[in-house]
């Protein structure tokens, strides 16, 4: 099996060596004053999940206390449950732990935590008694 990072840190040195050998080839005696740009890197992730029933995947819109808005997606495929959350602007994967009540799930060090038609986005650096990033609301379910 191929592992993608690997894969993308083995891209990224081929288009670096690339774009040095050309520069070499065509950059004049004297030193750019400017330093050459670096090559632009995408990647895409396919998960595959062996799942011991259906596979239930949803998606919730959230309107929060701070104006905002956003979509998460939950994938329900047991043993695994997953909620796709955006935080400060890039998608994080949460996965399910321990709760009292309630979804709780984690990703790094943030905490999405849904019960019913709340649910609190937490950063798990910040104090014990500090206010969430966000408390939220389902506005509804999303096709």
């Amino acid at each position: 099996m191929i592992d993608l990072r690997s894969l993308i840190a083995g891209g990224i040195l081929l288009l670096a060596a690339g774009a040095a050998s050309a520069q070499d080839a065509t950059a004049p005696a004297e030193a750019p004053t400017t330093p050459p740009a670096l090559p632009t890197v995408t990647a895409t992730l396919s998960l595959t999940l062996d799942a011991t029933s259906d596979i239930e995947r949803r998606t919730v819109i959230y309107q929060c206390d701070n104006g905002e808005g956003f979509r998460v997606q939950y994938v329900n495929a047991a043993p695994n449950f997953l909620a796709i959350v955006p935080v400060e602007g890039e998608t994080h994967i949460f996965v399910t732990t321990i709760s009292g009540s309630g979804a709780r799930y984690v990703s790094g060090p943030y905490e999405w935590w849904d019960s019913g038609d709340e649910a609190t986005l937490r950063d798990l650096r910040s104090e014990e008694d500090a206010a969430p990033l966000a408390t939220c609301l389902a506005a509804g379910n999303a096709p």
